[in-house]
Parts: C-alpha cells; structure tokens; sequence
C-alpha cells in the first residue's frame, strides 16, 4: 500500500515526544509498504520553528524510508489559545495545499490522525479530490477534553469545532480509537456505525527498551546524574494546563521529609510558571529537565523507582489512556497513575501500580510512603505490567493488526 499520512506533531528524528506514529511507520515501511507524512513545522511544545524552516512554507525531507512534507504552522503556537488556534488553522491550511500540489505520484488512501480536530477538514478534502478511502484517528476527544480543562471558552468556536467534529466523522471510511471510552462515546454519542469503528491504543516501544534492559548501567548513570539516594518518580510529557502539575509540586511539599525526588521531563505553556512556583514555595524535591530523545527518556525511567501518569481532575480524561504509561511498563517501572477512568483499570488490570486520586496530596503522601515502606512493591508491580504490556500492548503486534484493517478498506 501507499500510504498518505496526515499528523501534525509527527516527530523528526531525536524529537522528544510522543513517537506513536513515528514507531507505527517503520513497522509499515519495513513490511515493504511506503508511507508519505504531512506534517507540521513547530514541535508540539516548541516555541519557534528551527532555523531550516524560518521563511518557507514547505520542505520536503526524509526520514529514513518515509517521505516528509513539513508544512507552515504559525509561531504564535504556543503563546496563547489564540496563537494555539491560529497554528491549528495555519496548519489545516498549509497541509491542504500541500497534499493537493506538493505531495507526487499516487497513494491508495489518506489517513488523518488528531488532535488537532481541524487537520481531519484537510485530510477529507485532500481524499475526496484524489478519490481515495479517507481514514480518521481519534486520539484524544476534542472539543471535550479542551471545554473541560477550560482552554476553550468561546460559544462559536465550541460550535464550529462540534460541527466538524460530526462533519469528519461523518465522512471517514474509518475510524481509530485509542480506548475502549473513545469507542463507546463514538458509538453510542455520536451514532457511528460499529462497522466503521476500530481500537488500536498507544503501545509499548519494546524495541528499545528490551535493548536498554539489557545493557543499562544504572547505577553509574544515576550517579552521574546526581540521582544518588533518592526515591525517583519520573514524569515524563506535556507541562500544559490539561496536567495540573502544580500536584506533583504540592506532593513534593507533603513528602519533603523523606528521600522521593519528583523529576519532570518535558516543556509546555505551563512549565516557566511551574519552575517559579516551585522556586518561590522552597520546593527542593521536585526537579525540571528539558526534553530529550526517547532513548534518553527511557535511560531515565530506568534509573527511577517509579513513573507518574498524570492529568487534571475532569471527567473527559476518565476516557484517555496516557502515552508514557506504556513506556513506564516496558521499563518495567510501577506506575503511579494519578489519572481515573480506562487509565486506572489498565493499571489494576495489570497490577502495576497504584492509582491516586488526582489532585488530592494527601492521597499522593500516604501511598508514596507505602511505596517507601514496601520496596519489594516495585520490582513485583514492574514485571507485572512489563508481563501485561508485552501480552496486550506490544506496539509491533499492534502495528500490524492496524495495516490490515487498513487493506480491508481498500477492498470493494
């Protein structure tokens, strides 16, 4: 197959980030089937464009055997929620235009992954002018999860974003959910035909971590890295309004007596504000890194005691699986999930970790010391959900499951 994909965060090489469709790809190109990417010029967290793509619209690059197009996102991305919604529509414009008058030769179909919502309105025109098989992702449920967290306010653009919401759905030949919540709201709320509906979720990258598991020198990297001593719990992604992070800070005061150190990995809107927080209220225990390349992010996890899966206290998140969640699970790494919902029972399915109520320091203070008072917890939880993860979760099984139901689309 030829595959036309559309994703406006599709990661470059040694991005930091979440790398789904970067892993999903090779496993594509490597079973001899070719993948052409549109994609965006702003990182997900980034606040300006590199130098290569400052006064261009377009650049056509290639990453390993799949073809790139990185398109024109505005940089007033990740200023506000009107640079954040200006940079959606710059992209749905530029990636409209590209896949009609850059992107050569012929694919069999357009796949569109989101958030954002409005890509979808591309990717539909960008197939129904081809006549190709149009196949939309949904991996987080938008406008909901931005109306909850209070991102989005304004009446007529909740309006507009639910039309197109129902418009794409509507349109797709079809659908991908990430958790079993997606697919019930999809078919229940929004009427879509079971027949049109698949689940493939977010997955555990084993390619990497079996190698790590095998060959990491923890004990040097974690001195090295002043880690020493310390009861780590590594957070790893966004540091955006959805993930109330100010929680870990709050549980960081509530456990200052003991030896846990709170380490956060990533960028977001939120982040400036949330070192300050923690500078201004003494808070030694919770420590900032930048992003890194996901084999440096899992060189962390493995020097940790723990991995912390955390999002606001709203209902919409009770339907979201966490990306890192797997991560923590191939590094064989007890979760600390601070997220209800599918989330919640993936980890008490696979007894591995603990679930905390978000938002509630005292909940995050008495279990964290259980943790401490039972160090046999953590390996027995961490092969538990490295056991489940590899069983349910493997990201090449998955990979593959989702190319065929890809070629089912294709038939008459």
């Amino acid at each position: 197959m030829n595959i036309l994909l559309l994703h406006q965060y599709f990661l470059e090489e040694d991005d930091p980030g979440g790398s789904r469709w970067n892993e999903l790809t090779r496993v594509w190109t490597n079973k001899g089937h070719s993948v052409t990417v549109i994609a965006g010029m702003m990182h997900y967290n980034g606040k300006e464009k590199k130098e290569e793509y400052k006064g261009r619209y377009f650049v056509k690059k290639q990453q390993g055997p799949v073809t790139v197009f990185r398109c024109h996102v505005s940089e007033a991305y990740n200023k506000n929620f009107l640079g954040r919604l200006w940079g959606y529509f710059s992209f749905m414009f530029s990636s409209l235009w590209a896949g009609i008058f850059k992107v050569k030769g012929k694919y069999d179909l357009v796949v569109v992954t989101s958030p954002p919502l409005f890509v979808g309105i591309s990717g539909y025109l960008i197939a129904a002018i081809k006549r190709k098989p149009f196949v939309f992702e949904v991996r987080d449920l938008w406008p909901e999860s931005a109306i909850a967290t209070g991102v989005l306010t304004n009446g007529l653009i909740i309006k507009v974003a639910y039309w197109v919401e129902h418009f794409i759905y509507r349109k797709s030949k079809l659908i991908n959910v990430l958790t079993p919540a997606f697919y019930k709201t999809l078919a229940e709320k929004n009427k879509v035909e079971p027949e049109r509906l698949i689940q493939i979720s977010n997955a555990a990258d084993f390619s990497l971590s079996d190698h790590l598991l095998q060959s990491f020198d923890r004990e040097t990297f974690r001195r090295e890295h002043k880690l020493d001593g310390h009861f780590v719990i590594t957070y790893v992604g966004a540091h955006g309004v959805a993930n109330k992070l100010d929680q870990l800070l709050d549980a960081g005061a509530a456990l200052k007596d003991t030896n846990v150190l709170f380490l956060l990995i990533g960028q977001g809107m939120e982040k400036d504000k949330l070192v300050k927080l923690a500078a201004d209220r003494g808070i030694g225990n919770v420590r900032f890194l930048d992003s890194v390349p996901k084999q440096e992010v899992f060189c962390y996890i493995l020097a940790s005691e723990m991995g912390a899966s955390v999002l606001k206290r709203v209902d919409t998140f009770k339907t979201v699986y966490s990306n890192k969640t797997f991560d923590y699970m191939a590094c064989k790494k007890p979760i600390l999930m601070a997220i209800d919902g599918v989330s919640r029972e993936l980890v008490e399915d696979a007894k591995a970790g603990t679930y905390v109520e978000p938002e509630n320091t005292e909940a995050y203070n008495k279990i964290i010391r259980e943790y401490l008072a039972d160090p046999g917890r953590l390996a027995t939880e961490g092969e538990n959900g490295y056991r489940y993860a590899k069983e349910n979760y493997d990201r090449e099984i998955l990979a593959e499951r989702y190319l065929e139901l890809l070629k089912k689309v294709l038939k008459p």
